[in-house]
């Protein structure tokens, strides 16, 4: 089949109908997929070219339907991507050669795995793989890559001559759990009772905890969050990626997927947690305090969460990239995926090498977190 091929620079060019349609056809999908979020990044110019996110989203038509899409962004550094390759990227520069820009598939600052090739069915799927390939053999770019997709679209990919990585992430899983209780009675002792410690600290401290859905989250929640997060960036010397017009238009445009958290002390708000959910998966997203309360951070982020999904029947917490504290409240090791290409014979060959060296160390580390499973036998 013969399908017309654009290289789009703004989502609005495919538009929210076409977008959001060609979503809802795919396994796996997640609201950071959707055209309120992925818009709302690009027209708050968190991720815009200004920042060093250019978007060249390739959409393949089938006549005047879309039969493929893939969320593609040229790159000048590799700042909020969470599969790191700084290392690569020195390598380049000692030898004397660019490895910025390149091109990247991947939801910016979210390493949440889901479909990154779009398509109404396989045929359409093979065709966007041949156009990605295509692109990137046509372009002055160094690599290609594509971040967290599930493992058959990376196996795809991997065909075409792309190179497989794998990295953990954790992930709490709910049964059907009637309360947090009952949750905890699943757990280790030793790690029922300090996730009890952490909640007592923060009572005892004179903090108490207030939930706000999207749905009813006003300007004033918006900013007293934004602040928050600003704040907690600020502490530990870093810029932060997103700004208070971002998050007030995913709360326009996506109440229904959010989910809010404040802590209060003595009447007012001190620090602030936001999440991201569907009917299935909540994700954790962004924190941010003004004044520092132990355990606090566990409370906001984790445990309010983890009875909000027992409360409403959600089956997965994602509690995002890395950490393996999360496995002592719970989260279990998952597999993640990204697939990479690169453009320079030579560094192809020795970066698939490292990564088979890597492989191995994964499937070690993996080995040892479930032997460190936090349940009870």
């Amino acid at each position: 089949m013969n399908y017309r091929t654009h290289i789009v620079s703004s989502l609005s060019e495919i538009g929210k109908e076409a977008w959001d349609g060609l979503l809802a056809r795919q396994a796996q999908a997640n609201p950071f997929l959707s055209y309120a979020f992925l818009h709302a990044l690009h027209e708050s110019g968190s991720a815009s070219p200004e920042t060093g996110w250019q978007p060249q989203y390739i959409a393949l038509y089938d006549g005047e339907g879309l039969a493929a899409a893939l969320p593609l962004y040229v790159k000048d550094h590799s700042y909020g991507e969470y599969v790191f390759d700084w290392a690569w990227a020195d390598a380049y520069q000692r030898h004397g050669l660019d490895y910025y820009p390149k091109l990247l598939a991947a939801i910016p600052f979210t390493p949440v795995a889901g479909p990154r090739l779009l398509a109404v069915d396989d045929a359409a799927r093979a065709a966007l793989i041949d156009v990605l390939c295509a692109t990137q053999r046509a372009t002055d770019v160094s690599s290609t890559h594509v971040l967290f997709p599930p493992e058959a679209h990376a196996r795809q990919l991997q065909d075409a001559g792309f190179l497989l990585r794998s990295g953990v992430q954790f992930h709490w899983l709910n049964p059907g759990y009637a309360s947090f209780d009952e949750f905890l009675g699943t757990l280790e002792q030793k790690k029922r009772k300090n996730i009890r410690a952490e909640r007592r600290k923060v009572r005892e401290a004179g903090v108490t905890m207030r939930r706000v859905r999207g749905t009813e989250a006003t300007d004033a929640h918006w900013t007293f969050f934004n602040r928050c997060y600003r704040h907690t960036y600020a502490a530990h010397h870093s810029t932060p990626y997103l700004n208070l017009d971002f998050f007030r238009r995913i709360g326009a445009s996506m109440p229904g997927n959010i989910l809010l958290v404040f802590a209060e002390r003595g009447g007012r708000p001190i620090a602030a947690s936001l999440v991201i959910h569907d009917a299935d998966t909540l994700y954790g997203r962004y924190w941010g305090e003004l004044e520092h309360v132990p355990c606090l951070h566990f409370e906001a982020a984790y445990y309010q969460p983890l009875e909000f999904c027992i409360e409403q029947g959600i089956q997965t917490f994602e509690g995002g990239a890395q950490g393996e504290h999360k496995m002592a409240r719970g989260f279990l090791p998952t597999r993640t995926f990204s697939a990479h290409w690169l453009a320079h014979p030579s560094f192809a060959d020795a970066i698939e090498r490292f990564l088979a060296r890597e492989a191995g160390g994964i499937d070690e580390y993996m080995s040892e977190l479930n032997e460190r499973n936090p349940f009870k036998a």
